[in-house]
């Protein structure tokens, strides 16, 4: 069945220096083997399909999917998601928001032209990371516990643990290797950006696995920055409206800007249609 499809960039400075998401707009009928099998086939870091929502109070559902598992919640597919359904001709409830269902209930998504931004959803853990763990992750960075100034639970669906450098260029040089240390894993790393007045003040990189592969390094992560943002914020390390920087060592230009209001983070960034067609599903 033919069904429509977009490729959406997410969170790139400038059109495909984001993070690529793949979105089918019409899922109905299809069942998990299905949708995991795209998501597989399509080798990127997540596909989101889009079914008709069951609250009332959302515009769509979405299926996020990434490489091995169902997720309840993920940031630049989100964001991609809202894109290509607005540009596929839907229209929101409510105007400037897209109300989207997905794993972890209701996710409202601003709209203002390009840039979406989502509202940082609740953390499912938070607090310190304990020593051991500490120590394991330090070994899979090829780093010293010494290194680490902070590790904090920033569990949003995803579970990420958030590990705190020195600096940006602490981040860039982190090479990790999980061989040896069954997972899944998925490790943020963030360091203050010094000497770039008005620019990005956190570097930040991703890596993840289901266990079964190596690790893997994601371009650019709304939900990671969603929790690292609670985190920097709560803890006085950082305060919004700020830009952080992910990417680089990937050569890719992703840049999320934090911004608080009405009494949530806001994670945004530019979003963009870089392919539309259609998908046989």
């Amino acid at each position: 069945m033919q069904r429509p499809f977009r490729q959406v960039d997410v969170f790139g400075q400038d059109p495909y220096t984001g993070n690529p998401v793949a979105v089918i707009l019409d899922a109905a009928g299809l069942d998990d083997d299905a949708l995991r099998a795209f998501s597989v086939w399509s080798n990127l870091s997540e596909c989101t399909f889009v079914l008709p929502p069951t609250d009332p109070g959302a515009d769509y559902r979405v299926r996020i999917f990434n490489l091995a598992v169902e997720l309840p919640f993920a940031g630049h597919p989100t964001l991609g998601t809202a894109r290509a359904w607005l540009d596929a001709g839907g229209v929101p409830h409510t105007t400037g928001t897209v109300i989207q269902e997905c794993g972890v209930g209701l996710v409202p998504v601003r709209i203002d032209g390009e840039l979406l931004s989502f509202a940082a959803p609740p953390r499912i853990r938070s607090g310190a990371v304990d020593a051991e763990l500490t120590a394991e992750v330090a070994d899979i960075l090829g780093i010293a516990v010494d290194d680490i100034v902070a590790a904090e639970w920033l569990d949003n669906g995803p579970g990420w643990i958030g590990i705190l450098l020195a600096d940006d260029q602490a981040v860039l040089r982190v090479t990790p290797d999980a061989s040896g240390h069954p997972g899944p894993w998925d490790i943020g790393v963030l360091g203050p950006i010094a000497g770039e007045p008005g620019g990005p003040v956190v570097e930040v990189r991703g890596f993840f696995t289901d266990g079964r592969g190596p690790l893997i390094e994601d371009p650019v992560t709304g939900s990671l920055n969603a929790s690292i943002a609670q985190w920097l914020t709560e803890s006085g390390r950082a305060s919004a409206p700020y830009a952080a920087r992910q990417g680089t060592a990937l050569g890719r230009k992703g840049l999320i800007e934090v911004v608080a209001a009405d009494g949530d983070l806001w994670i945004g960034g530019r979003t963009h249609v870089a392919l539309s067609g259609i998908a046989d599903l």
